[in-house]
């Protein structure tokens, strides 16, 4: 009689992927309890747990703070904690740029890309290196102001500290959760359930979304708790490890695991059918239309059930819109060269926060634009750490076109290189927040982009006079609605004054934490009075913002919406009232730290104008 052994090991294995498909239908926390109870183990070996602050902020999409400070900065998020326990507005912690809706609802904002998964709802994000890499067993990140943002915790297989490249960069998702609303703004640690790894890590990556928040978040450390040896279950039926059954349905299901994504994307052979049943009686532009609500995933999926929905899925009206930034973690040069044949119509492209740490190539990148530029409206390339001077060159000649261009945060470009965006003469919006731009280039930019409609110069530290600047736009660039000035050093009123008398359709500009404007000079009062058509104006940190300026943008400014006079000492009650009088449609006013108006004050505020959100920020 044979022995009946090696049928009941697999028979144990059928039980538990039963169990393991089972506990995919519940919580994480109930997953990791029902482990227990129904496995009845413990993990062998006995690990000593590590326990790491962060020692190395790696990379990071926007910060409040300065590039040559460390208040509000990515940076504070390195080492021990600076605050935490104590809640409130420090500067010791790290910021990320905006928070709320408000950036949203400003004449600068963008429209959002179609078919973005549900999943995906990250806006900012910051990596962090260890000095360790183990097996993650908990990450704790303290939050000291408005908790709530963080919504992606990931881990990298990649050592940052490590001498060889490595063969393959491999990201998984530790947790996972939409945005929720955290009642209070007050300090709290948090501790999230996150998924075991089978590689040990000492990169980590959060990921955050700031939208349902009334304030900044603040973030002050980032604890990594981990063992160096892999966790194993020992069972008493099986050495069954339960985290690698079914792994990448796991990862799909966080949307993450595009491991597969360029396979599908190749897949040629498909089995033929004698009917496609009621889709054969449908019109063409009705089957278009319904695919056009599915995700680039689910169009790959969809692809390889037949020749007629291949058809359809691989038609590049199809992807006259594709943000591929919800799958930055898996795209790379071969993803890029399957879309080739499906991108020939594109308009709009999305490959911010992708192609990092080698995943994309120049000539790979270079190769795409070449197939696929000529039609480009809209270029998204926000933190693309990839790109050099040879891939500015490929977008002015290969997208002529081009309308946007993003280039946010890619700090890697070197300065001489954005020389060649001004043969994009068709420019309308262009980004350079945190980027090497210098003065020399900018000049040329503006003298030949005439169209613009949209810039950001947040941040851009190597512009060595800004009144120059500003004079060129004055002088050339009549159209501008939006203009982002954050932390521009060494503007005066000399350059504003020309800027305001050229650029009279000015709808929004920010001019926060710009040190040399002072009121005294009557530049503000300048703005007030030539831009009547200002929804919103920053003047964050600006200490000598006084009544006259603030009745001045009552009397002229009626359109305004959103208001940020953090940090002043000269604005009194009496002011305000006039101005929330006079602008109806104000949204949004910032008087944080504005040692005349205290608690009292907001409070009637908010009493007498209930449409207007009031923000009083405070130090604990």
């Amino acid at each position: 009689m044979p022995p009946v052994f090696p049928m009941l090991t697999v028979l144990s294995m059928f039980y538990y992927m039963c169990l393991r498909r089972r506990a995919r239908t519940a919580t994480r926390g109930e997953m990791n309890s029902r482990r227990a109870i129904e496995s009845n183990t413990r993990a062998l070996p006995i690990n000593v747990e590590i326990v790491q602050y962060a020692k190395e902020v790696l990379d990071f999409s926007s910060h409040y703070g300065s590039e040559n400070s460390m208040s509000y900065t990515m940076w504070n998020l390195a080492g021990i904690p600076n605050v935490y326990p104590s809640s409130g507005d420090f500067t010791q912690t790290a910021v990320f740029r905006t928070y709320g809706t408000w950036w949203d609802r400003c004449p600068s904002a963008r429209l959002p890309f179609k078919r973005t998964p549900s999943t995906f709802c990250s806006q900012d994000y910051v990596e962090l290196a260890f000095e360790e890499p183990v097996y993650p067993t908990a990450v704790h990140i303290l939050e000291t102001y408005h908790p709530g943002a963080v919504v992606r915790i990931l881990a990298c297989s990649t050592n940052p500290y490590s001498q060889n490249p490595p063969a393959e960069v491999r990201w998984e998702i530790l947790w996972s959760e939409a945005p929720t609303k955290v009642n209070g703004p007050q300090a709290r640690q948090f501790t999230p359930c996150i998924k075991q790894i089978n590689f040990p890590t000492n990169l980590i990556r959060l990921e955050v979304n700031s939208s349902l928040l009334d304030y900044y978040t603040e973030l002050d450390a980032v604890v990594l708790h981990g063992v160096k040896e892999r966790p194993v279950l020992s069972l008493k039926t099986s050495m069954i490890d339960m985290n690698d059954i079914d792994e990448d349905e796991d990862e799909e299901k966080y949307g993450c695991g595009m491991d597969t994504l360029n396979k599908q994307f190749s897949i040629v052979t498909l089995r033929e059918w004698p009917t496609n049943g009621y889709f054969d009686k449908l019109p063409y532009e009705l089957i278009q239309l319904i695919l056009s609500h599915l995700t680039v995933p689910d169009l790959c999926r969809l692809a390889q059930t037949c020749k007629l929905l291949y058809q359809h899925c691989c038609d590049p009206l199809q992807y006259i819109h594709l943000s591929l930034q919800p799958y930055w973690a898996r795209i790379n040069d071969t993803s890029l060269e399957y879309l080739q044949s499906r991108c020939t119509l594109i308009q709009w492209l999305n490959l911010s926060w992708t192609g990092n740490r080698g995943a994309i190539s120049v000539s790979g990148f270079s190769r795409f634009l070449k197939v696929c530029g000529s039609e480009l409206v809209r270029l998204e390339l926000s933190c693309g750490h990839f790109l050099n001077e040879t891939c500015l060159e490929v977008i002015t000649e290969m997208c002529p076109n081009l309308q946007e261009l993003n280039l946010s945060s890619c700090d890697k470009i070197p300065p001489q290189a954005f020389n060649h965006i001004a043969k994009v003469g068709t420019l309308k919006r262009l980004i350079l927040y945190r980027t090497k731009v210098e003065q020399t280039a900018l000049l040329s930019i503006l003298n030949f982009c005439s169209e613009l409609q949209h810039l950001s110069l947040g941040s851009c530290v190597m512009i060595e006079d800004y009144d120059l600047i500003a004079s060129m736009m004055g002088a050339k660039c009549k159209k501008l609605r939006s203009l982002d000035l954050w932390r521009c050093k060494n503007i005066t009123e000399s350059g504003i004054a020309e800027l305001a008398s050229g650029c009279q359709l000015l709808e929004e500009l920010d001019l926060g934490w710009c040190p040399t404007l002072q009121s005294s000079t009557g530049c503000f009062t300048n703005l007030a009075r030539k831009l009547p058509n200002l929804q919103k104006l920053f003047l964050t940190a600006n200490r000598s913002v006084c009544d006259t300026d603030i009745e001045e943008l009552a009397a002229n400014c009626t359109h305004l919406r959103q208001l940020d006079i953090l940090g002043t000492r000269m604005v009194s009650p009496a002011s305000l009232r006039k101005l929330l009088e006079s602008c109806k449609d104000l949204s949004l006013l910032d008087v944080s730290f504005c040692s005349q108006i205290d608690n009292r004050v907001v409070l009637e505020l908010n009493a007498n104008f209930p449409n207007v959100f009031i923000k009083k920020s405070f130090t604990q």
